[in-house]
C-alpha cells in the first residue's frame, strides 16, 4: 500500500517496507484469484499502478509464461529501488518513477491493474479516465482495493473494535476512503466502462496465528502520528510498544478469529 499520493503518507522506512511485505503476503492468494478471474494472462503488456515494492507486478509476471511485460509505476524512489532489486533477474518486469495522474507510456497496454491505489486518491475517476486512454481496444482495467469496514474479530473483542475504529478514523481524517472496495464497480462505471464485474475475498486468521496481531498492530503503528495529530487517540492510549502482545493476548483469551479486510476486485474491458 503506497500512500505517496495521499494526504496520509505511510512512508517508506525499513519498518514500513516490512509491514507492506506482511500485508502483501496476507492478500497474495486473493490477489492471484482476482487477477485470474479478470483475465490477466500470457503475452499481455500490463501496467501496475502504485506498484510500491512490486508485489503485484511480480504476481502478474507469474501469469505470463514466456511472454508478456509488466511496468510498475510509483512516486516513491525508495520503494522502487526495493522493487527493482527484487526483480533484477526478471527481464519481463521493469519499474518507473511516475505519478498515476500524469504518467503515460508511448506504447499502449493490454491491461491496467491497480491494487490499493484508488484508496488514496480523491480524484480516482479522473485517474482511471487518464489511464484508460492508454488501453488497446478491448483492453482490461482491474482495480483491487480494501473494504476495511468488513474487518472484525469473531467473537467480537471491544479492544480490537476500538483499534479498527482508530484506523478507519485516521484514514478518513486524511481523506482516504477505507471502504472504497465497496464502490469499485461504481467508479469504473463512472469512468466510462460497462459490464463491470466485481467480487471480494476475505481471509480468516486463527486465534493462535501471530500474523493477525502483527498486521493490526503494524497499521496502527504506521498511522500513530496521524491518529495522535487528529485527536483520535493519544500515544498513551495506543501503547504502541506493547500493542502487538496485547492484541495477541486478547485474541487467544477470546478464542477469536480475526477477519481481515475484504480485498475487492472490479474489472471491465474498454470497448
Amino acid at each position: 500500500m503506497t500512500a505517496t499520493l495521499s494526504n496520509c503518507s505511510l512512508g517508506s522506512s525499513d519498518e514500513e517496507i516490512a509491514r507492506l511485505d506482511g500485508q502483501s503476503a496476507s492478500i497474495e492468494a486473493a490477489t492471484r484469484l482476482l487477477l485470474r478471474a479478470a483475465g490477466i494472462g500470457p503475452n499481455m503488456r500490463v501496467i501496475d499502478l502504485g506498484t510500491g515494492t512490486g508485489h503485484v507486478a511480480m504476481l502478474i509476471k507469474d501469469l505470463f509464461g514466456a511472454g508478456g511485460q509488466v511496468i510498475g509505476i510509483d512516486t516513491s524512489a525508495k520503494l522502487l529501488e526495493v522493487a527493482s532489486t527484487r526483480a533484477a533477474a526478471q527481464p519481463q518486469v521493469r519499474f518507473v518513477q511516475g505519478d498515476v495522474r500524469t504518467w503515460r507510456d508511448e506504447a499502449p497496454f493490454d491491461a491496467i491493474v491497480g491494487r490499493l491505489i484508488l484508496f488514496h486518491l480523491h480524484d480516482a475517476v479522473a485517474v482511471l479516465k487518464h489511464q484508460l486512454a492508454a488501453l488497446r481496444p478491448g483492453g482490461l482495467l482491474l482495480a483491487l482495493d480494501f473494504d476495511l469496514g468488513a474487518s472484525r474479530a469473531e467473537p467480537a473483542i471491544p479492544f480490537l473494535a476500538q483499534l479498527l475504529g482508530w484506523v478507519n478514523a485516521a484514514f478518513h481524517h486524511a481523506g482516504a476512503n477505507s471502504a472504497i472496495g465497496t464502490k469499485l464497480a461504481l467508479l469504473l462505471a463512472e469512468a466510462g466502462l460497462a459490464d463491470v464485474q466485481t467480487f471480494g475475498v476475505q481471509g480468516y486468521i486463527a486465534p493462535d496465528d501471530p500474523r493477525g496481531p502483527a498486521l493490526l498492530s503494524g497499521v496502527v503503528r504506521t498511522l500513530a502520528p496521524q491518529i495522535a495529530a487528529a485527536g483520535i487517540a493519544t500515544p498513551a492510549q495506543m501503547g504502541i510498544d506493547t500493542l502487538e502482545a496485547r492484541i495477541a493476548d486478547a485474541v487467544r483469551f477470546a478464542g477469536a478469529v480475526i477477519l481481515l479486510p475484504v480485498l475487492a476486485g472490479a474489472w471491465a474491458r474498454e470497448r
